[in-house]
């Protein structure tokens, strides 16, 4: 899944792209990179940074993507969205994905899933109570919490991908790199809910806090937690580099069990 943004306070500048041209340049050299669909965002969900912007703001951003994406790229289009506003503009741009951060905070982006036959994403979304229990059974309940969600409201099972959240939870019962290592460790243990799992790694803070490098100088660090994840059993990787990135995949697909 090669990721977008077309939200200038996203946390990494190298996947931002304002003008229509550069996003969808990025894109198809994404999709001829191997890239099996593009995910697009319009505001940024780094729980560490502000910026906050209108709901009217991240639909315009979002449909104006989402346009033109689907008008020039040959893979699914995604939209990293939480509003069910938004996403709904963003269907009706394209979009064949809702990637929902909050986890169905909202059970009302289930429902248009349904409606519009688009799939999707489900992340594990903090809450205030998470400070006492230990980062997998955190995780799978919130992942579980969201999964009953989506069923509940009609949503298929081939339909649905869960993703544990790495980099989102940072006031848990540890401190929030030990957090995000045992996550991906123990991925094996998220997989047992029967659904793919998509993990994201990519240029995280976590990686940051262990090699001491910024964002943009993060790609070995991700490629060898993407490593990691596709090892303990992640399905899709999220990325900013699909090229590099799945040629670690490919490697790292040869030596896991099936």
């Amino acid at each position: 899944m090669g990721v977008l943004n077309v939200s200038p306070e996203s946390f990494y500048g190298g996947s931002v792209h304002r003008g229509r041209d550069d996003l969808v340049r990025a894109a198809v050299g994404m999709a001829a990179a191997g890239a099996a669909l593009i995910d697009v965002g319009a505001r940024s969900t780094a729980p560490y940074r502000g910026g906050e912007i209108t709901e009217d703001e991240e639909r315009r951003r979002l449909v104006g993507a989402v346009e033109a994406l689907c008008a020039e790229v040959s893979v699914p289009i995604s939209a990293d969205t939480t509003r069910p506003a938004v996403a709904r503009a963003a269907l009706e741009a394209g979009a064949r994905v809702l990637n929902d951060v909050s986890g169905l905070a909202d059970p009302e982006i289930a429902r248009l899933a349904v409606a519009h036959g688009a799939s999707l994403v489900l992340m594990a979304s903090p809450r205030p109570d998470d400070a006492a229990a230990p980062p997998l059974t955190t995780v799978r309940a919130r992942l579980a919490a969201a999964l009953s969600a989506a069923r509940a409201e009609g949503v298929g099972e081939d339909h649905i991908v869960l993703d544990p959240g790495v980099g989102f939870f940072r006031h848990g019962a540890v401190d929030w790199v030990t957090w995000d290592l045992e996550v991906l460790g123990g991925l094996e243990t998220l997989r047992e809910l029967g659904r793919p799992l998509c993990v994201g790694v990519s240029r995280k803070s976590f990686l940051g806090a262990i090699t001491g490098r910024e964002a943009r100088d993060r790609l070995a660090a991700s490629l060898a937690a993407t490593t990691v994840a596709v090892l303990h059993g992640a399905a899709v990787i999220r990325t900013h580099d699909v090229a590099a990135t799945r040629d670690a995949v490919r490697v790292a697909e040869r030596f896991r069990r099936p």
